[in-house]
């Protein structure tokens, strides 16, 4: 595997600022799991879809990451809210933590992802 693989999320307008995220499928350290890509401040950010309080999904409903003033990323189950930009934890009970990122970049008007050592692309 080339370590500049880059596998397609979506189409860049899909993402919209502040707006709902978009899930892609990942394997995290052997384990199925999801990532999400959102936009903020223009800049697309993509995270493992794992809080870092207890290791569960961040959305309340499919794509759902933002909370309601679009500033912050929350986890929907403890409330535990991130900051979009760095996946630090901002308030609640991630206390420290912060979400894995995962590199995305943008090309085209298409956004993608790329493996690393520890999130790869999802099993067949």
């Amino acid at each position: 595997m080339m370590a500049n693989e880059e596998i397609l999320i979506c189409a860049a307008d899909t993402v919209l600022e502040g707006g709902k995220g978009v899930r892609f499928p990942v394997t995290a350290g052997g384990d199925d799991a999801t990532g999400f890509v959102v936009r903020y401040g223009g800049q697309a950010y993509a995270y493992l879809n794992r809080c870092a309080h207890v290791p569960i999904e961040l959305d309340w409903a499919e794509g759902e990451f933002f909370e309601s003033s679009g500033l912050y990323l929350m986890c929907s189950t403890h409330g535990a809210v991130y900051v979009p930009e760095s996946g630090h934890c901002a308030g609640g009970p991630c206390k420290g933590g912060r979400l894995r990122p995962i590199a995305v970049v943008e090309r085209d008007q298409q956004l993608y992802w790329q493996p690393d050592d520890y999130v790869r692309p999802a099993r067949a």
